[in-house]
């Protein structure tokens, strides 16, 4: 049985007040940037969750922690090996259901206008739900979704069956981190975040190859077989480990909608849709750029995969140290930083091997930004947390489609295979200057509302 007390601990706010964040808020007269960089940072810490719990004993509290994010953990593994399973088993799907390859490819897009429209929708109807039920409940539904994929007979339904198993992806991580949150002290919770967040990085260097192996020798419904049996092993571990997490009674669809009046959350959104669509603009079009402007052999599109995925691991695991020292700062260097690496990307991609380091530190870079623009939302939404966290992953997703499609336009226009890294570069620096402009409105709420 799992170790007691096996619940959520109520916040205390005597004993959970943010960590103060240094001495920028000894020193007004600092420049302008360094002031909203500190200010924001301050507002960056995590409000205590209404929802947490009673843990008084550390040593249970520790034993508890890790097997409840094993759990959590394991959706993401889950929920990450089915989403990109389909890219590598793409040529046998669309084979499998008689439609051409580019046809099949709408079942991609299928997966991801379910993750945009499940999020709100989910997160809307769930926010009272208490949130282990709701995780159960969710990690049926992707179970379901895969396993109707699976049972698919033609293209329609298994654009129906994909778009089905896609609602629950964004909810799940959403009420995933507030759980992993509520479990961990205050100066810890970015870290427990990220370790939920691991297991979609996982997924991405063990699932998704596992997983694409399973279906290119059983059959590409093996697959969805596979992950339907994932999202089973999730439910049980989630039921066990998770601790009872009861819902916020307060909570309501009118409160949870209230999230999208707050300019904060449509700028963090708007910030993830934008600067993370960068790393997709490389990475949709990465095979192309490894075997003509690189020079290397097929086999070598594997490597650069591998290392895109070993980047998302070593940048999760980071992200969460960083969070807990600054999460805006985090933003920051995580959007700069994609920023630099996607111009080193253009300028190594015809050295071959030189440019294998590059990729690594991309996807670094841009799991730091994933991580804390999903504790930003939590933060920035308020009351209605559950809608803000759920909504990231919306934002990734259309983040995925706008650096693809930008990334083909320009292709298409005849600047070649390396010109989506320049498309990166202007979307990771717009990203940055979506983060100012929100930091410079808080300064300046802050400034105007009185204290």
């Amino acid at each position: 049985m799992p170790p007691a007390p096996n619940r959520c601990r109520r916040s205390d706010p005597a004993h959970d007040t943010p960590r103060p964040t240094g001495s920028g808020e000894q020193n007004r007269l600092r420049p302008l940037l360094r002031q909203v960089m500190t200010t924001t940072a301050e507002t960056s810490a995590l409000p205590a969750d209404p929802s947490s719990a009673d843990l008084d004993v550390p040593s249970v509290t520790a034993r508890h922690f890790g097997l409840a994010v094993l759990a959590l953990a394991m959706g993401g593994f889950a929920i990450g090996t089915t989403e990109f399973v389909t890219m590598g088993l793409l040529p046998q799907i669309a084979s499998g259901v008689d439609v051409s390859i580019p046809t099949g490819g709408h079942v991609i897009s299928a997966y991801a206008v379910g993750v945009v429209v499940g999020a709100p929708v989910l997160a809307f109807l769930g926010a009272r739900l208490p949130r282990r039920a709701l995780l159960v409940a969710l990690m049926a539904a992707f179970a379901v979704g895969n396993v109707l994929s699976a049972l698919a007979g033609s293209y329609e339904q298994l654009m129906v069956a994909r778009f089905a198993a896609g609602l629950p992806h964004g909810a799940y991580f959403g009420v995933a981190s507030l759980v992993a949150a509520s479990m961990a002290r205050p100066s810890r919770k970015g870290r427990a975040v990220a370790l939920v967040m691991l297991g979609l990085s996982v997924a991405n260097v063990i699932g998704v190859p596992a997983a694409t192996v399973l279906g290119q020798e059983l059959g590409w419904r093996a697959a969805y077989w596979a992950s339907g049996g994932l999202a089973l092993v999730t439910l049980a571990l989630v039921a066990w480990f998770v601790p009872s997490c009861p819902g916020d009674p307060g909570a309501s669809g009118r409160r949870e909608l209230a999230a999208f009046k707050v300019p904060q959350v449509w700028l963090t959104l708007l910030a993830g849709a934008v600067g993370f669509g960068g790393m997709f603009a490389v990475y949709s079009y990465i095979a192309p750029v490894v075997t003509d402007v690189a020079g290397l052999g097929e086999r070598s599109v594997a490597v650069f995969l591998l290392a895109f995925g070993l980047g998302m691991v070593a940048g999760t695991w980071l992200a969460g140290i960083m969070a807990d020292w600054s999460i805006f700062r985090s933003l920051i260097i995580g959007g700069v930083g994609m920023a630099a690496t996607m111009l080193a990307f253009y300028v190594a991609a015809p050295h071959g091997w030189a440019a294998l380091p590059v990729v690594f530190l991309i996807t670094t870079l841009g799991s730091v930004l994933v991580v804390n623009l999903q504790l930003r939302l939590m933060d920035v939404a308020g009351d209605a947390q559950t809608l803000g966290a759920a909504m990231n992953h919306a934002s990734l997703n259309i983040a995925n489609a706008l650096g693809a499609w930008l990334g083909g336009l320009v292709i298409a226009a005849g600047w070649g295979l390396r010109a989506p890294a320049l498309v990166g570069l202007v979307l990771s620096i717009a990203g940055v200057a979506i983060l100012l402009l929100s930091a410079a409105l808080h300064v300046r709420q802050r400034d105007v509302v009185p204290a």
